[in-house]
């Protein structure tokens, strides 16, 4: 067993993941076209992998993040596996096209995705049907977790309608566990405070380019029992590739963000670190991640994110970020006992 494929607890739940997870967001297409051939390849080279935790939505894709997910893992055993999707996003043919389905530069977030357009729904008949509709994209039936996407603008909505369906799912024994996956805290704090989640999945906002998550957020989890996985280690590719056209946040990265990521990089290269495996590994140093989520687009690319997240890191590289004033000084590392 390495480090990606070891088993992890999701907190207070009876479920387990891998610490290293599968985000369906690059096989759906974002940014660039991936073939319906290249997706299977990807998925597969995930499990040969040894990794278990599998994760998409709706929005990936439009329907093709799921969907490819599906057929990737339809050939094995169900029980394997631990398999995440998210509500409050509904696809429909007859529904304008959404705003947010596209960045600041009013291109399409998703290459290749259907003619159909996302719809916001956080109501309980909206969490139904979108836990009804993404068993039948994924061909399956069931989701062991279940997520509230996103709903930044629909926070009462969310607590309202949103949570106490998913609440009554988890003591039907529906779905396993319940959360909110988010690209912010504040609402995932209200979250914690308000309703009765088992995890949130944080993208972006708990990485080596911000740790403002040490604040209140993560001690509110630790304290509350709450696990959180970490998604977009990457910061939306910057931390990958901080060249021509990097991106940050989805949208393209502005030039302060850039010159600290090549501060980073260069920084992991006088330890001869690559600095993906440093972005991969630094959420995990701190005790309320659970795992992190990776996507990824190709065999080649899951085939790196294992390999970087087993990769052995000395400790004088997260001193030496601290030193440097590269990440916060009170951020827990992977080298702390």
């Amino acid at each position: 067993m390495t480090a990606h494929d070891t088993p992890v607890r999701l907190g207070r739940t009876p479920v387990t993941v891998t610490a290293l997870g599968f985000g369906a967001t690059a096989i759906a297409g974002m940014y660039t076209e991936v073939s319906d051939e290249t997706a299977q390849d990807t998925v597969e080279a995930a499990w040969a992998l040894g990794l278990r935790y599998f994760d998409a939505a709706p929005q990936y894709g439009r329907g093709n993040g799921e969907v490819r997910l599906g057929r990737g893992l339809a050939g094995y055993p169900r029980d394997d596996y631990v398999l995440s999707s998210k509500v409050g996003r509904l696809l429909r043919a007859d529904a304008p096209q959404h705003p947010d389905d596209y960045d600041s530069t009013g291109r399409p977030y998703d290459a290749g995705a259907p003619d159909v357009a996302t719809v916001y729904d956080y109501s309980r008949d909206g969490v139904l049907r979108s836990i009804e509709e993404s068993l039948t994209r994924l061909g399956t039936d069931r989701l062991d977790i279940a997520l509230v996407h996103d709903p930044d603008d629909y926070v009462d909505e969310a607590l309202a309608t949103a949570f106490p369906a998913l609440i009554e799912l988890r003591e039907q024994k529906v779905v396993s566990a319940i959360g909110a996956g988010m690209n912010q805290t504040a609402a995932l704090e209200r979250f914690a405070r308000e309703s009765d989640p088992d995890l949130f999945l944080l993208a972006g906002r708990y990485t080596l380019m911000e740790q403002a998550a040490l604040q209140s957020f993560l001690p509110l989890c630790a304290q509350r029992g709450i696990a959180v996985v970490a998604g977009g280690v990457f910061n939306s590719g910057l931390l990958a590739d901080a060249g021509p056209g990097a991106r940050y946040n989805y949208d393209p990265a502005p030039p302060d963000l850039i010159a600290r990521a090549r501060q980073l990089a260069a920084l992991c290269q006088r330890h001869d670190v690559p600095l993906k495996a440093a972005a991969l590994q630094f959420p995990m140093g701190h005790p309320a991640i659970a795992a992190v989520l990776t996507g990824a687009r190709s065999r080649a690319e899951i085939t790196e994110n294992a390999t970087l997240f087993d990769q052995p890191i000395p400790p004088e590289l997260w001193d030496d970020l601290k030193a440097e004033q590269l990440i916060a000084a009170d951020a827990p590392t992977p080298a702390d006992p």
